[in-house]
C-alpha cells in the first residue's frame, strides 16, 4: 500500500528533479485582469520554476488580496517585471535570450506538442476574455495551441497557462537520462 510521503522527503524528490532541470523558463501575461487567475498562475510558475514573470496590459497588480490568497506568496519566488505592452515583454524576453510561444487558438499555431518547447522559452498568455492581443502574436516567435476535444471550447488562462508550463518541463525531464526518477526512499530517521 502507498503512503504519502513525509516533507523530508517531499523536498528530497524536489530537489532530484531541480537537478534534472537546466531550462529556462519565463511567462508573460497580458491583460489576465482577474487577480484570482494571476494568482494561480504565479503559483504554478513557482512550482515549475519559472525565472521571470512579464506583467503586460491590463493585467491584476501581484499585491491585489485575491493574487495573494491563490499564490500564496508564490509571487516572490520570482521576478516580476511590469511592461507596458505585451511587445515590450517580448522584446525584453527575447533580449533576455529566450524564444517567446505565445499560447493561442490562432492561424499557423501549432498543437502544443509539437511547438517549439526546446531551449530557454517565454510562454505567453493572453486576457481571459480575448487571448493575445494581434500585436502579442505578431511579436511572438511562435504560436501553439492546446488540442481540446470536449464540447466546451476553451480552457481557463491558469489552467492553460500550466498545461503549457508543465509541457516545457516533462519535455526537457523526458529527454534527460532515466536515474533518479523513482520517489525517494522513506526516511529513515522517521521510523517509516
Amino acid at each position: 500500500m502507498s503512503t504519502q510521503l513525509r516533507p523530508t522527503d517531499v523536498k528530497r524528490l524536489n530537489r532530484q528533479w531541480r537537478r534534472r532541470t537546466e531550462g529556462r523558463v519565463a511567462l508573460i501575461a497580458e491583460s489576465v485582469t482577474q487577480p484570482f487567475n494571476l494568482g494561480s498562475v504565479l503559483r504554478t510558475a513557482a512550482v515549475f520554476g519559472v525565472e521571470t514573470l512579464w506583467l503586460a496590459g491590463n493585467t491584476a497588480d501581484p499585491s491585489h488580496p485575491q493574487v495573494g490568497k491563490t499564490a500564496l506568496g508564490s509571487e516572490q519566488k520570482m521576478r516580476l517585471e511590469r511592461t507596458r505592452t505585451a511587445a515590450e515583454a517580448a522584446d525584453a524576453a527575447r533580449a533576455a535570450g529566450y524564444r517567446v510561444v505565445a499560447l493561442e487558438l490562432a492561424r499557423d499555431a501549432l498543437p502544443l506538442h509539437e511547438a517549439p518547447l526546446d531551449g530557454d522559452v517565454c510562454l505567453a498568455i493572453g486576457s481571459e476574455d480575448h487571448g493575445c492581443s494581434p500585436a502579442l502574436l505578431a511579436a511572438a516567435d511562435a504560436a501553439a495551441y492546446i488540442p481540446q476535444i470536449g464540447r466546451v471550447g476553451s480552457l481557463n488562462v491558469a489552467v492553460a497557462a500550466s498545461i503549457a508550463i508543465a509541457e516545457v518541463r516533462r519535455r526537457e525531464w523526458a529527454a534527460a537520462p532515466a536515474d533518479d526518477r523513482a520517489l525517494p526512499a522513506p526516511d529513515a530517521a522517521a521510523g517509516v
